[in-house]
C-alpha cells in the first residue's frame, strides 16, 4: 500500500506541491533571517514526495520561540487548511488513507522546528 499510495499521491499532486515548498524554501534562503524558515519549507517538500509510510515527531519545546513566530505567522491557518481537505479526504473509504496524510501535514504544520520525519520501519527498528 505504501508504494502504490505513493505512486497516486504524486500523480495527483504530490510532486506539484513538493516543488512548490521547495521553490517557497529557496525563496525563504534568499535572506539571512529567512533561512530557517526556509528548511522547514523543505522539511515540507520531502514529506510531499513520499509520505505514506513517513512518522511526523513534533517536539514543540524545542526552538519555541521560532514556532511561535511560525504558527503566528503560517502555520495556524495551514493546519486548519491541511485538517479541513484531510476531513474532505476522509468522507469517502477510498480517500482515508489520504485524509489521513493530510492530518500528518496538519500536525507537520503547527510546530515545524525540531519535527522530525522518519520512516515507520525506522522507528519500528529503534523501538525494539
Amino acid at each position: 500500500m505504501k508504494l502504490l499510495g505513493n505512486l497516486i499521491w504524486l500523480v495527483f499532486g504530490g510532486l506539484w506541491g513538493a516543488i512548490c515548498w521547495a521553490l517557497g524554501g529557496l525563496i525563504f534562503c534568499i535572506t539571512i533571517i529567512g533561512i530557517p524558515f526556509g528548511l522547514q519549507c523543505f522539511k515540507f517538500a520531502s514529506l510531499c514526495l513520499t509520505p505514506f509510510g513517513m512518522q511526523v515527531q513534533t517536539e514543540a519545546s524545542k526552538h519555541p520561540i521560532a514556532n511561535i513566530i511560525w504558527l503566528v505567522f503560517f502555520g495556524l491557518w495551514m493546519a486548519i487548511a491541511y485538517f479541513i481537505v484531510g476531513i474532505v479526504f476522509c468522507i469517502t473509504i477510498i480517500g482515508i488513507p489520504f485524509g489521513l496524510q493530510y492530518f500528518k501535514f496538519a500536525r507537520l504544520s503547527l510546530f515545524p522546528f525540531g519535527a522530525l520525519i522518519t520512516s515507520k520501519e525506522l522507528l519500528k527498528s529503534e523501538n525494539k
